[in-house]
């Protein structure tokens, strides 16, 4: 893909808009291949309701106010290109996590619109030294390792660990084995292909490693959770018992997961294994809060949500510096209306998602007395793919209330309801709220190809695409905000697709 800046002529953008049909009656099927991409379900479209009430004239216009700058100027991917080439990577507690904040308070003012900071306390881990091989034995001269520790890990001696492997394929299977896992580094074996199948199998690299570590084991490696690789090891989160056992866990690469899987058919196999990962004191770090104030009912929060920090590889372009510029437009272009809409849009960006959800959390307790005013909240954290429709978590009658609003995405082919998730790890503490959640869905499919891989950097993101679902997410945004209705209020989480943690 181009890494120069898309930039759509304005009478194309106009021209998408302006070919919506004013009550959008599209059902095609959404790619079956498209999931929520951190959660294993599938989209699929919802039936058109048999009556619609029409956008007004001055409502189109905003309409086309609002998505015809986000379609033909380039600036989210513009403001992307400053996040992830200008500060790079930003671990939670780091100094690039830190100058990210700084970024986004200045951008926020050079935009015209209030915002502030709330503080934060992350945690604060450090990679450090890591590499790792299958030692040469009579069926092999030897062969290095593609790897990266997991989030969480502990480190290895200063001379590495050098273990007999077993392979697992499932938390019973360990469990199974029993004492017989004792001394050795447990392999988390899967068959992750598509998107769908990250929810089957995060769970092996997320509790494997402590399970493992419960057993006697002396480290952990896992397969990768990625849909793509060129011998690319991917990272994330693992999570240990407070003070319970930890041990050395790291991510290898899906060639090199086959290699170990290979060569386990045919006999014993070593690995000596060099991690200096390292755990410092927690650090301050912040939330950024910004807000365009309601002209009627300011204490009304429609709230947009994405993370600010990304793991300390790549520099996190799709996760999730795609959404970060999404929902800043949003405000940007709403905070430049004649009129203010009705309520208050108030945009997050959270701090820690990748590795222990603080911002979310903090968020949540800090603004705990207002969650009974927040009418609808959207989270971006599926990447910087095409728009494709929406999702809700919301009581009786939230479709009816939204479809009228749906009409400009037609030209967007975003006008249509989709069965599946409409929430995110950083937005699940105010669940017990009974905040609404809404989904603007974006293609997924090949999010995986990069998550959490030294290859998610801005090249990888599709600037028109970019472009269309930050149209999307700030007419969304618009709509709920000045919609004289508010969604009523799910009584209940959403059972079938839990918030993904990375």
């Amino acid at each position: 893909m181009s890494t120069s800046t898309f930039v759509l002529p304005v009478s194309l953008a106009l021209q998408l808009l302006t070919s919506a049909s004013p009550s959008p009656q599209n059902t095609a099927t959404a790619p079956s291949q498209e999931p929520a991409p951190k959660s294993p379900a599938t989209s699929s479209v919802k039936a058109t309701p048999p009556a619609v009430t029409k956008l007004s004239a001055a409502q189109q216009a905003t309409a086309a106010k609002l998505m015809g700058p986000a379609l033909a100027e380039g600036h989210a991917y513009a403001r992307l290109a400053e996040l992830t080439d200008g500060i790079g990577p930003r671990l939670s507690g780091s100094e690039s996590a830190e100058a990210a904040v700084q970024w986004a308070l200045r951008s926020f003012q050079a935009d015209g619109v209030k915002a502030w900071k709330e503080p934060v306390k992350v945690p604060r881990w450090v990679r450090g030294e890591e590499h790792g091989e299958i030692l040469a034995s009579e069926r092999t001269r030897g062969l290095p390792l593609a790897l990266l520790a997991l989030g969480g890990s502990a480190p290895t001696p200063p001379e590495g660990i050098t273990a007999e492997v077993v392979e697992v394929g499932s938390l019973e299977e360990l469990a199974a084995l029993g004492d017989k896992v004792k001394g050795r580094i447990v392999f988390f074996n899967h068959t992750m292909s598509e998107a769908a199948d990250y929810g089957r199998f995060a769970g092996l690299r997320g509790r494997g490693p402590a399970a493992a570590a419960k057993q006697g084991a002396v480290a952990a490696l896992v397969r990768s959770l990625a849909t793509a690789s060129l011998r690319t090891p991917h990272t994330g989160s693992t999570r240990f018992d407070e003070g319970g056992p930890r041990l050395p866990a790291a991510a290898v690469s899906v060639e090199d997961a086959l290699t170990l899987h290979r060569m386990l058919q045919g006999g014993t196999v070593k690995v000596r294994l060099v991690l200096g990962c390292s755990d410092l004191p927690d650090a301050d770090s912040s939330n950024v809060v910004a807000e365009v104030r309601g002209r009627e009912k300011p204490d009304e929060v429609v709230l947009l949500g994405a993370h600010l920090d990304s793991w300390d590889v790549g520099t996190g372009a799709h996760d999730d510096g795609a959404g970060v510029v999404m929902v800043m437009e949003a405000a940007r272009l709403i905070a430049k209306l004649p009129q203010a809409p009705r309520r208050t849009v108030r945009v997050v960006l959270f701090m820690n998602e990748e590795n222990g959800l603080r911002g979310g959390r903090a968020y949540a307790e800090r603004h705990a007395k207002e969650l009974s005013k927040h009418v609808a909240a959207i989270e971006m954290d599926a990447g910087g793919g095409r728009p494709l429709g929406v999702s809700l978590h919301a009581g009786p009658g939230g479709e009816a209330l939204l479809w009228p609003w749906l009409a400009p995405l037609e030209g967007l082919g975003a006008a249509k309801f989709l069965v599946g998730h409409a929430t995110g790890a950083d937005l699940s503490p105010m669940e017990p709220a009974h905040v609404p959640f809404v989904g603007v869905r974006v293609d997924s499919s090949r999010y995986f190809d990069v998550h959490h891989s030294m290859a998610d950097t801005l090249d990888k993101v599709d600037p028109q695409d970019l472009s269309r679902s930050t149209a999307a997410v700030t007419w969304m945004a618009y709509a709920l905000a000045e919609s004289p209705g508010t969604l009523a209020r799910p009584t209940a989480p959403e059972s079938d697709d839990p918030p993904k943690k990375k």
